[in-house]
């Protein structure tokens, strides 16, 4: 198993499992899982959000087609118990059943139910500045009961979670190929070594230095997104929007569209993916383009 850390943290099998909380009352720990269908017409994700502090987790789940249609749950104060919730609607398990290699997510609920496992494809990638790693993925199961068969991310992370705050673009997806990509800019005005990386067809993971993010809006809408990785450009065409909106426990409220996406990268690579980009109070002037 390739790890690249870029933290000065340790990142091991233990980091799958749930990690002791800190004081502050945003202290989140998260896990994230997101696929998309191999021709790219059905996609979705589902996230996990403790918050031990508050008092409550928050649970999101979306399934999108391209052709329109979106099922969706949003429960922001779903049950504090864990990775295994029981709610009124819906009842979801997440659990890593080879830590670091394999995970599974079961979700039932009215209209929605997934069985699906992410596998572990060219390594794990941790973050530098915060406790985080993401996980490039080949999805299998089924969705609705129908054999299901793709890609997508993983991520878990752990440490206080401010939505209110900073703005941000995160973008993970794979070009037919077979090269996932992913980057991440927090836009903060200046360059910074953002996390970012790429794995070969059949390779391992590598970090990718200097990665910049640029995004053109359609008033408040995204409408494309440019992605700068070394030697090679993507642009990024949202297809399917899967949004939630985020209010703080004073009331401050953040938008947060995330879409399946289309790539297209500058050497005629094209794939599908997923992207999001943050959008809390004053977003607009936290400067949306490349920091080069």
């Amino acid at each position: 198993m390739r790890i690249v850390n870029m933290g000065d943290w340790p990142l091991g099998e233990q980091d799958e499992q749930l990690h002791q909380p800190g004081d502050d009352p945003l202290w989140n720990e998260s896990y994230y899982l997101d696929f998309v269908a191999d021709d790219g017409e059905l996609g979705g994700y589902v996230r996990i959000g403790l918050y031990p502090n508050w008092k409550r987790t928050w649970f999101w789940a979306r399934l999108v087609r391209r052709g329109g249609g979106l099922v969706e749950i949003t429960d922001h104060e779903a049950p504090p118990t864990g990775l295994t919730i029981s709610a009124d609607a819906y009842e979801a398990d997440l659990a890593a059943t080879d830590p670091l290699r394999t995970a599974r997510l079961r979700l039932a609920a009215p209209g929605l139910s997934l069985d699906l496992e992410w596998h572990t494809r060219g390594g794990v990638y941790g973050y530098q500045l915060t406790p985080r790693y993401e996980v490039p993925c080949e999805v299998t199961g089924t969705v609705d009961g129908r054999p299901f068969h793709g890609h997508g991310e993983r991520d878990h992370s752990w440490g206080v979670r401010d939505w209110w705050s900073l703005s941000w673009t995160w973008s993970s997806g794979r070009l037919s190929d077979g090269t996932h990509l992913h980057g991440t800019q927090v836009n903060l005005g200046m360059p910074l070594p953002w996390p970012a990386f790429t794995v070969p067809p059949g390779g391992g993971i590598e970090h990718a230095d200097g990665f910049a993010a640029g995004t053109r809006f359609d008033g408040d809408r995204p409408a494309r997104t440019r992605l700068s990785f070394p030697g090679r450009a993507v642009t990024v065409r949202p297809v399917a929007f899967a949004p939630v909106t985020l209010v703080s426990p004073d009331g401050a409220v953040a938008e947060f569209p995330r879409a399946l996406c289309e790539l297209e990268s500058d050497d005629g690579g094209t794939g599908f993916g997923w992207t999001e980009w943050h959008q809390p109070p004053g977003w607009r002037q936290h400067g949306w383009h490349p920091l080069l």
